[in-house]
């Protein structure tokens, strides 16, 4: 099955809007993933920073009916999750709204939210919604969502942070979502010895690849151990992999438009170089692609 794969933010760390980043765009990150139409349309979201908030306000002006929608969070760092409170699909009575993510150490990721909109940060308390809301814990390995398998892995990001693939269950192409994921040297992380291996089998054959790039090469020195890559790694994986396109994601917010323009050009030269048969692309806010 066909589905459409839409950028609403691609930005780490804090939201950056500004003249300098209209092009790449300043809002945090959340990707949506749409397949069908009409009755049959399944949305599903991944990741809830700013970029979601917009993505509401184009569901509830497109909207015929109530919604249902899945939402799989990587993690519950700040920029992950901070459009969450602004999501307006979670104040229109009828709609449905599952939140898929993982626990930080002993906390459940309903605490988590709970939190985040505690009356003394903001006016309306998560219980309070008019939508009906379910939070469900998940961890490495297989479960289905509406229109989706999805396999989950650990990544090496400080906290317990997932990347997800997903693949119609009616068949076609896979993509894969790994944001805020260090692929270099560094850090001290709970996973195997085999992690590495593992992965690149988890990625194998994806069709898109969306993958942290948040450091430039002279950056990355100075963040070993932050829990994220570079370009050049991103491209390396890809090509270990398999993979046919890949956009470099959770742009660094001292990166404005002139950045990315130069560090995408530098990525394709060295991922021609390199031979790899890959498609790069930065993601950028309002990308569309179609798988």
């Amino acid at each position: 099955m066909a589905y459409t794969i839409t950028i609403w933010g691609a930005r780490g760390s804090v939201p950056t809007p500004g003249a300098l980043t209209t092009r790449y765009g300043g809002n945090t990150p959340c990707v949506a993933v749409q397949c069908g139409s009409g009755a049959g349309e399944r949305l599903v979201i991944l990741d809830a920073g700013t970029g979601i908030r917009l993505l509401g306000k184009q569901l509830v002006k497109l909207g015929n009916g109530s919604l249902q929608l899945d939402l799989l969070l990587s993690h519950t760092h700040w920029d992950h999750i901070q459009g969450l409170p602004f999501f307006a699909p979670f104040f229109g009575k009828g709609n449905e709204v599952r939140i898929w993510g993982s626990k930080q150490g002993d906390v459940d990721l309903g605490v988590i939210l709970r939190q985040q909109m505690h009356p003394v940060v903001f006016p309306v308390p998560l219980d309070q919604l008019s939508a009906e809301l379910t939070v469900a814990h998940v961890g490495p390995g297989a479960f289905e969502i509406d229109g989706f398998a999805v396999e989950a892995i650990r990544l090496r990001h400080p906290g317990n942070t997932l990347g997800y693939r997903l693949t119609p269950t009616d068949g076609g192409a896979s993509m894969a979502y790994v944001t805020d994921n260090e692929l270099g040297s560094g850090g001290s992380y709970d996973v195997a010895p085999t992690w590495r291996t593992e992965f690149v089998q988890f990625l194998a054959g994806v069709q898109v690849l969306i993958h942290d790039a948040m450091y430039a090469p002279g950056d990355l020195d100075q963040h070993r151990g932050w829990g994220h890559s570079t370009p050049s790694e991103a491209v390396a994986l890809a090509g270990e992999a398999g993979v046919k396109q890949l956009l470099l994601f959770h742009h660094r917010p001292e990166h404005d438009d002139a950045v990315m323009d130069n560090l995408l050009e530098a990525t394709r030269n060295e991922a021609e170089e390199a031979g790899h048969s890959l498609d790069v692309f930065a993601a950028t806010e309002g990308m569309q692609l179609t798988l």
